[in-house]
């Protein structure tokens, strides 16, 4: 068994082995609507186009909407990259300053077509966006409905384990085994994106087998001494000392704050008293990780360990489940799934027969 199996990650509701579904049957069974936290302007010297696409990657249609327009790549910006396997709606950015504008809709093809059509004073960047919007059909339900509705029923009311998802380690943990081997002393990857993307792996798998613990533990949402807390939609955090603060402890179940797990790197551990112990000792065996993502230049940052979908719907047909809730940015519609059944992804079945252009790209839901 390979040290990176994500399978051996526990799960806070067990009852979810008695449950089996399979997502991404049909392409439009897995829904994503990109939300920004701001408004176009309606002005500015960058077009802002509100994309729908289907079996492409958002990296590939960025460099394909440059070469529409006749302009470098650099000039197209965009906020998170979104799965090809979905339909998936997005906004991209295009600097036309200077430039004679095409007409946009002739950019229009049988995978992706513009949604709206605006403009903005500056360029988009990756990670300016508030969350998404998932509407996702489940197939191939087994299990008895009232486990499944129980099931439902525990997210809506306890949330989900905050997990980096499987897809975020690369086909087979390639991500997890090429950081590994470069931590143990192989030649640093010569590309950038490469090496932040290795970085971005293990930092990630780290805080997994922290979260995975204090699920063990049955603590991962609760408060424990020395614990750092997350304000919920913000990176705003602050440490606790006493776990029985009666006013934390209504916070935390009301969803407004968050216990959280390390984003590893420079600096002094955010945490201190039962928390740090427990961080400490899950970490121990990953010293030359730690070492790496420090010499690296990371620094120190904590995740929420918990993560509560939003307006969460349901409806059962007679053959499939519909969901459709809301996550923020940063987060996996599959870490949601995962608290729901045991899933087989049908894109991985039948992505040898996914058009050519459509290459491989993250599968991150941000």
């Amino acid at each position: 068994m390979s040290q990176f199996d994500f399978s051996v990650l526990a799960r806070a509701n067990p009852a979810v082995l008695n449950c089996n579904a399979s997502i991404r049957n049909q392409t439009e069974h897995f829904q994503v609507d990109e939300q920004l936290p701001f408004e176009p302007e309606g002005q500015g010297g960058h077009v802002m186009l509100r994309i729908q696409k289907t079996h492409t990657n958002t990296d590939w249609l960025a460099k394909q909407l440059a070469c529409f327009a006749n302009v470098a790549e650099v000039a197209v910006g965009f906020a998170g990259m979104k799965d090809r396997h979905a339909v998936t709606t997005q906004w991209f950015t295009v600097n036309m300053e200077g430039m004679e504008e095409p007409d946009w809709y002739q950019f229009d093809s049988e995978n992706w077509q513009i949604k709206q059509l605006t403009r903005h004073n500056k360029k988009l960047k990756r990670g300016v966006l508030s969350g998404n919007h998932f509407k996702i059909t489940l197939a191939d339900l087994q299990g008895e409905q009232q486990q499944w509705q129980q099931n439902l029923q525990r997210i809506q009311q306890q949330g989900v384990p905050n997990y980096f998802a499987e897809q975020r380690f690369g086909h087979n943990h390639a991500n997890l085994e090429r950081a590994d081997a470069w931590f143990q002393g192989a030649k640093a990857p010569k590309k950038r994106q490469q090496r932040s993307i290795y970085l971005s792996a293990a930092r990630s798998w780290l805080f997994n087998l922290v979260l995975s613990k204090r699920i063990e533990k049955g603590n991962w949402n609760q408060i424990i001494s020395g614990d750092v807390m997350q304000l919920a939609g913000t990176h705003s955090s602050f440490f606790v000392a006493d776990e029985q603060d009666e006013d934390l402890v209504e916070r935390l179940q009301t969803f407004d704050i968050h216990p959280t797990g390390p984003l590893w790197g420079r600096g002094e551990a955010l945490t201190k008293l039962s928390s740090l112990k427990l961080e400490q000792q899950v970490l121990e065996a990953w010293s030359s990780w730690q070492q790496g993502l420090e010499k690296a230049g990371l620094k120190q940052e904590r995740r929420a360990l918990r993560l509560y979908p939003e307006q969460l719907t349901w409806q059962f047909t007679d053959t499939t489940l519909e969901l459709a809730f809301y996550l923020p940015a940063g987060s996996y519609a599959t870490a949601v799934l995962r608290e729901l059944a045991q899933i087989t992804d049908a894109s991985q079945r039948n992505s040898v027969s996914a058009p050519p252009f459509s290459v491989v790209g993250a599968l991150r839901e941000d």
